[in-house]
């Protein structure tokens, strides 16, 4: 009997094996994909579950808000109407008084058969529109602070590995620990009284009037505004990344392949931009999905501190609010974009480095 299920069961996947063998990167995206799409639903029915196991729900909060909108005198008589009356009614509208399992097969069958988000259920505005207005300013800040990351954290930690051991690398690696090490929260809050003694910056992050004005202007006014947020996420960010970079390429120089390289007479420049910088990308480009990551998860501070429009805030507004179904599409969301950063990181591994081939022995 054991003998038929594994005969079975080698007939079932042979297809399967014989496409991983031919088309091994193929496989391992397709892989990566099925794997993504298992972990955006278990996300999704762990988010309904946390939020269905908070205390209240919307309808509260769209009552206390018609509360707080009337009279102190009127507000007591409409929760009491409201309460038993209206208060079910509503609920029961918008589904919560079914189990949470439900609401959430609801959701995904709204949005895989009718590409529909929903509405947020305070502002009555599309989920999707929320959404769209607010990403670009949280990809603009993020992907920007990345690229500088990136840039100095390689020119720093290249130039300062070939100084190691004076007095220059010496207070470089210092400075980079303490930031690594600097609560980012003091950061932000150090930056904003900075912005607000001085005057020399705004202590918002975003111009007070829409790009369609002035577009010119606008650039110029947001470049300005944004320019304290972005040092905050670029100080950050560098300290982890340039020591990180600096530690591979004193790994890398003191490999045997590199005494080879200049016993043979190449020159310095060679052994350190054509050998031992390139091997320094691979755990860069690992480490880049998480630090991508950790930009947008602190984005959700910053954006609050600055007063910033992007997702990050728009997700703790939704929070405080219990707006299930823009809390559900913003986590949803930037899981979707950390994940796909991940794989990216990846799939870029294998063809930067050639030693990497996914499934093959």
């Amino acid at each position: 009997m054991r003998k038929i299920l594994q005969r079975i069961t080698n007939i079932i996947l042979k297809p399967f094996y014989a496409f991983k063998r031919r088309f091994p990167l193929l496989s391992y995206i397709v892989n990566r994909l099925l794997t993504m799409t298992i972990m955006l639903f278990l996300l999704g029915l762990a988010v309904f579950g946390l939020m269905a196991l908070a205390p209240g729900d919307i309808v509260d909060q769209i009552m206390l808000q018609q509360i707080f909108s009337e009279s102190q005198g009127r507000a007591g008589q409409n929760w009491q109407m409201m309460s038993a009356d209206q208060l079910d009614a509503r609920r029961t509208e918008l589904g919560l008084d079914k189990p949470f399992y439900i609401q959430y097969f609801k959701w995904l069958n709204r949005v895989i058969v009718h590409h529909d988000l929903g509405v947020s259920l305070i502002s009555r505005a599309p989920v999707s529109f929320l959404i769209s207005t607010r990403i670009i300013n949280s990809l603009v800040l993020n992907l920007i602070s990345l690229v500088f990351i990136t840039i100095f954290s390689f020119i720093l930690g290249v130039y300062f590995s070939t100084k190691a051991g004076t007095r220059a690398d010496y207070a470089v690696t210092f400075f980079a620990l303490v930031l690594h090490a600097f609560p980012g929260l003091l950061l932000l809050i150090l930056l904003q009284l900075f912005a607000s003694v001085t005057g020399l910056f705004p202590v918002t992050a975003y111009p007070s009037f829409p790009i369609y004005e002035a577009p010119v202007k606008f650039v110029f006014s947001y470049l300005h505004h944004i320019f304290l947020p972005l040092l905050s996420a670029f100080l950050g960010g560098i300290g982890g990344s340039l020591r990180m970079i600096r530690a591979t390429m004193l790994d890398q120089l003191g490999q045997p392949y590199i005494t080879s390289l200049r016993s043979r007479g190449i020159t310095e420049w060679r052994v350190y931009f054509a050998h031992a910088f390139r091997n320094t990308l691979n755990p860069y480009i690992t480490s880049s999905a998480n630090l991508l990551a950790g930009l947008f998860s602190g984005s959700l501070i910053l954006e609050i501190i600055f007063a910033y429009p992007g997702i990050g805030r728009l997700m703790y507004e939704a929070v405080t609010q219990q707006d299930i179904n823009l809390v559900l599409a913003n986590i949803m969301f930037i899981s979707f974009l950390v994940l796909v950063g991940m794989a990216l990181a990846d799939i870029i591994l294998a063809l930067v480095d050639p030693r990497i081939r996914y499934g093959k022995e």
